[in-house]
């Protein structure tokens, strides 16, 4: 179901990162009736030279986090060394109005679910307190134009400086939370792995996050399938279901 159409991303949810290659391969490509869609190449290699990969990683985000979290976040970074990788030091982009990013998400989503809203069908979800999906849809038609358009242009900018941090590198590591990564890529549309690497105090799954240019799907999975290869994190059951 559509969120927001310009942030939406497609992707395979799959125990290991080969899985990942089959069901992408599948799914990728163009879409006749979707104009959003591009052919690409996808070519992941098996057994590839890690030693040449170029690979960065958000240095801030991952020594802020002290928990169990983080500490299975330096111990792959540790690993990854191991493996023959040297990830360099990098930074988020900064100084962008963050916030002012939910007006876009908002408007998309009160655009696409603008019949249930107006046929009075949104009552009828069950949540309808203030914080509520339901509210949000109501309130997307109070969206100032002027507020909207400022927002796409601030986006703009985001994708700009976004693309110059990772144009010189094919990956770069990432906390999948504790920062705000997770709202960038969903904002400039670069693709993002969730990398399984243990469990934290409380027995839940951690993992890192790889991001990698457009169209750079191959070399996402790549690394995630040769970090798989060496560490089994991924086949471990939480013991709480053991």
């Amino acid at each position: 179901m559509v969120l927001s159409w310009s942030m939406d991303k497609v992707g395979p949810i799959c125990r290991s990162a080969e899985d990942c290659a089959l069901v992408f391969d599948y799914i990728r490509g163009i879409d006749p009736l979707d104009r959003t869609t591009k052919e690409a190449s996808f070519k992941p290699l098996s057994d590839p030279d890690l030693s040449q990969l170029k690979v960065a990683y958000f240095k801030e985000l991952f020594e802020k986090d002290s928990s169990a979290t983080g500490q299975n976040n330096q111990r792959t970074l540790e690993e990854l060394a191991q493996m023959g990788i040297k990830p360099v030091p990098v930074n988020l982009p900064g100084n962008f109005p963050f916030e002012a990013f939910d007006i876009i998400l908002r408007a998309e989503s009160g655009a696409f679910f603008d019949e249930l809203v107006r046929s009075g069908g949104v009552d009828q979800l069950v949540e309808q307190h203030e914080g509520s999906r339901a509210n949000s849809l109501r309130q997307s038609r109070f969206i100032p134009a002027v507020e909207y358009l400022q927002a796409n242009r601030h986006r703009t900018l985001l994708i700009e400086a976004f693309h110059q941090l990772i144009k010189d590198y094919d990956l770069i590591l990432s906390t999948t939370y504790g920062g705000n990564q997770l709202l960038q890529t969903n904002l400039t549309g670069h693709p993002a792995l969730s990398l399984p690497n243990g469990f934290d105090d409380k027995g839940r799954p951690t993992s890192i996050t790889l991001v990698a240019n457009y169209f750079g799907e191959d070399k996402l999975i790549m690394l995630a399938n040769a970090y798989q290869k060496q560490y089994r994190y991924h086949g471990l059951v939480p013991s709480p279901l053991k």
